[in-house]
């Protein structure tokens, strides 16, 4: 004998549904419509015969009418036993609530030309032979969205059977597109591309890309004065130079509706209070279809195993509906617990974000971590400060030096407010960094900063220095 744990399926259902984002909640609805005979979209319309209905009927109209609901009761009594399947008739449908302030509806976006497209209108004015034409929308294909090259020669050449020489002469005209620096293979590729330019050129520039990159990435500006054997002031003008190229030359042409964060929760202030929202408005309206259920109930002939698959897609049909119920308030509970427990945040910014972790909400509204960390994961709010993850508000804490509990978030928000103050041409060590922070009642080891440093992507002090 051996003690088991095992889920029953609406549990399971529970929790995968209960990880979907917004979009893939949306799919995952339009999917189950289409597969289970019981779900209808739309208004459910009211199947039942009310008794100010009958009272306007002939009285034949009414016995027949009374005798068809009884024979449905009867054969529902006798063939199925329906109420053990909808014992909850609350989860009958279910409506999206329509309740969130409307200025947060999304906007219409106007059409925008992508960088492909820019690039294959530039593409059919070229005098270009057929072959480089095929070429040059392979070429075209493979850029991305920074614009760069995203493959090798080497790739476009041998599906073609046509020589690497071949391509990059098809792939040299069409780097003279606009934008400038378009379908480079590398960063010193794309800022040369511009330097080149009239309007840019710069020699010493060009010579530090072509000799020097390495020092260059590296801002080793002494080691290039003396290697090219001009002044620190000379160096200085082609850095800056260099500095008002753009590195990513497709940004500009890259849709940000690829990149929309759609939020799942909104929070916003009325009269003092914050009201939390499920951002549910394109979720269909759905219900279990009960005169299809009742046509169903009425066939008595019907085959054993007909009526078994029946069973369960109605079974399945009750169940899905509950879900969508139960994800939805988990949902609003877990936000409005949030919200109650970083209050400040919510009404003065990012500066009072209190240290957080998932089992203070689980504990707060009763339910299991792991609930709570699939309700957080992958799920965005906005909020009058902005659009985060729900893990955003999670974090561990640190004492500050006069016994008061701070997220580690508030410290690497100062740390990161440390470094861009800084003097540039005097950058600061780690060790210089957690003095300023023991000054502003931080008191942190210089490996804890080297850390936040490397996990914000700040740069070490050498690579921050300007001349």
């Amino acid at each position: 004998m051996r003690q088991e744990m095992t889920l029953q399926p609406q549990q399971i259902l529970r929790s995968e549904l209960i990880q979907l984002p917004l979009l893939e909640l949306e799919l995952r609805i339009r999917t189950e419509l289409e597969i289970n005979p019981f779900l209808e979209e739309g208004e459910e319309l009211e199947t039942v015969t009310t008794e100010e209905e009958l009272e306007d009927r002939e009285p034949a109209q009414i016995s027949e009418v009374k005798e068809e609901q009884e024979e449905t009761e009867k054969v529902q009594e006798q063939e199925i036993d329906w109420d053990s399947i909808l014992n909850d008739e609350d989860y009958y449908e279910y409506k999206p609530y329509r309740s969130a302030p409307s200025e947060y509806a999304e906007i219409p976006r106007p059409a925008q030309t992508t960088l492909s497209d820019h690039l294959y209108e530039q593409l059919g004015y070229s005098h270009l032979s057929d072959k480089e034409w095929e070429i040059g929308e392979s070429i075209i294909g493979n850029i991305n969205k920074d614009g760069y090259l995203g493959c090798s020669l080497a790739d476009i050449a041998e599906p073609r059977n046509i020589s690497e020489s071949e391509v990059l002469k098809a792939l040299r005209k069409i780097q003279e597109f606009d934008p400038p620096g378009i379908a480079a293979r590398n960063l010193r590729e794309c800022l040369l591309i511009q330097l080149r330019l009239k309007d840019n050129y710069n020699e010493n520039s060009e010579k530090i890309l072509e000799q020097y990159f390495d020092d260059f990435i590296n801002k080793r500006y002494e080691i290039i004065s003396d290697k090219l054997g001009i002044s620190l002031d000379d160096i200085r003008e082609a850095f800056n130079k260099i500095t008002k190229l753009n590195p990513k030359p497709g940004e500009g042409y890259f849709d940000e509706k690829q990149n929309y964060i759609i939020p799942d929760l909104i929070v916003t202030e009325l009269d003092g209070e914050f009201l939390t929202y499920l951002n549910d408005g394109n979720i269909p309206n759905f219900y279990i279809n009960n005169a299809y259920r009742a046509m169903i109930i009425q066939q008595k002939n019907t085959d054993k195993k007909v009526k078994e698959f029946l069973s369960k897609k109605l079974e399945s049909a009750r169940w899905f509906i509950n879900a969508i119920h139960q994800r939805r308030t988990t949902m609003l509970r877990t936000m409005q617990a949030i919200v109650n427990k970083q209050n400040e945040f919510f009404r003065k910014g990012h500066q009072h974000l209190k240290p957080m972790i998932l089992a203070d909400i689980a504990q707060e509204i009763d339910m299991d971590i792991s609930t709570i960390s699939r309700v957080t994961n992958g799920k965005y709010v906005q909020t009058d400060w902005g659009v985060f993850e729900l893990k955003y508000f999670f974090s561990e804490k640190m004492e500050s030096d006069n016994g008061e509990a701070v997220s580690t978030k508030v410290i690497k928000a100062k740390l990161k407010d440390i470094v861009y103050n800084e003097d540039k041409s005097k950058p600061l060590s780690d060790q210089a960094i957690v003095e300023k922070l023991h000054e502003t009642g931080f008191t942190i080891a210089r490996r804890t900063v080297q850390k936040y440093r490397e996990q914000m992507r700040i740069p070490i002090k050498r690579l921050r220095r300007e001349i």
